[in-house]
């Protein structure tokens, strides 16, 4: 009887302290996190509610409960969405089961960044669209098309990152959040359940249930052909196609990552002829 909204609470209360809330923790204890009790305290509802939304048996809370939760839980602003999404209070966006197309003026939009690396993301992940320093920035780590396979599966994409682990969490969250919005999509499902059964580190990170888009952040990249950069990541949502994202990287003007991306660029040209 269990449902995605109980599998997410069990999976949060068990990434709270009682420290984090100010609550006293006498000797061992058995669980990782909360009890089920020390939540429904905290949410001010009975143990038996709180129970059942755990095990599956109550599926349509109020808003009023779902910002009790958030608030004993700890959400964060996405993850407070993504739990609205599981109970169904928060309608899910129309998806097209059809492969999904760039606008062709994005796509040229991207050309006119010759020195800006750019990518277009699908609902899943896929990598709908990149520009030529795009392509050289992720290289033969992009040979899947998808960001989060490649990410797990493909050494090229592991050697890549200078911070795996930090990076493998937080695109494990960003995939839990766009599942939360786009359950429905074949693409999304087939990818979730690909890694489930490819890769351990993802089924770890997957369990977690972390739910947290992209937002503005530096990564480390270890480049097989300019060596360490280190760039500022930004994700925008394409309004004219909702699900995709399209994410550009800048390095901090006059540092050694701009040189490298410079160098980067003039390798990507010359390449291309």
């Amino acid at each position: 009887m269990a449902s995605d909204l109980g599998d997410f609470l069990r999976a949060r209360r068990a990434q709270v302290t009682p420290a984090q809330l100010g609550l006293p923790s006498y000797g061992a204890r058995r669980v990782a996190g909360l009890r089920r009790e020390e939540v429904a305290r905290q949410a001010e509802m009975s143990v038996d509610y709180y129970t059942r939304l755990e095990q599956g048996r109550e599926r349509h809370p109020s808003p009023q409960v779902l910002d009790a939760l958030g608030q004993a839980l700890q959400l964060s602003e996405d993850s407070r969405s993504h739990l609205y999404r599981l109970a169904g209070l928060s309608p899910r966006p129309d998806w097209v089961p059809l492969p999904e197309r760039v606008d062709p003026a994005l796509l040229a939009l991207l050309d006119r960044w010759p020195d800006t690396p750019a990518l277009v993301l699908g609902r899943a992940y896929d990598v709908l669209a990149a520009n030529r320093l795009g392509e050289a920035l992720f290289g033969a780590s992009l040979s899947s098309r998808n960001l989060v396979v490649a990410l797990f599966c493909d050494p090229a994409a592991r050697q890549l990152y200078a911070d795996w682990p930090l990076v493998a969490a937080n695109t494990v969250a960003g995939l839990r959040l766009a599942q939360g919005a786009w359950g429905e999509a074949p693409r999304v499902r087939a990818v979730v359940d690909r890694l489930l059964q490819d890769s351990p580190e993802f089924a770890r990170l997957w369990q977690r249930n972390d739910a947290r888009g992209k937002t503005l952040e530096v990564k480390r990249f270890r480049h097989p052909e300019v060596g360490p950069l280190t760039l500022g990541m930004q994700s925008f949502d394409v309004r004219a196609a909702p699900g995709q994202q399209l994410v550009v990287y800048s390095a901090e003007s006059g540092s050694a990552s701009a040189e490298g991306l410079a160098l980067l660029g003039s390798v990507a040209a010359t390449a291309a002829g």
